[in-house]
């Protein structure tokens, strides 16, 4: 059974960067498009970032509130995406999810598998 490990979350400060990752195994992670989604408390899921596949280039997109701050990368040889995150606002607070999806896009309907998340919380 398809498989999704997030880790790398924790407590960091304001400004302060984290790089969470996200692991896959038992399928072929290379042909999805992986993304990257979180949610608060009371708040529904939103999409973060999305990676293509490298043979479609790599192809990346970011919800406007992260531009410029994170940076979303994968490693098909560790199976593995991550998420750069820099800059970090308390309004980044969230359980942070990766998921399999066969587009990229922000929408986490497309998805059809997802992690267990891991909890990133930004406080002074």
């Amino acid at each position: 059974q398809l498989q999704l490990v997030e880790s790398g979350g924790g407590l960091v400060e304001p400004g302060g960067s984290l790089r969470l990752s996200c692991a896959a195994s038992r399928f072929n992670f290379n042909v999805y498009a992986i993304g990257w989604f979180r949610q608060a408390p009371g708040k529904e899921r939103e999409g973060v970032s999305s990676i293509s596949t490298s043979s479609s280039g790599g192809f990346r997109i970011y919800a406007d509130s992260v531009k410029g701050r994170f940076f979303i990368s994968r490693d098909n040889a560790k199976n593995t995406v991550y998420l750069q995150m820099n800059s970090l606002k308390p309004e980044d607070t969230a359980v942070y999810y990766c998921a399999v999806g066969s587009t990229v896009t922000l929408r986490p309907d497309r998805y059809g598998y997802w992690g267990q998340g891991t909890q990133v919380t930004v406080s002074s």
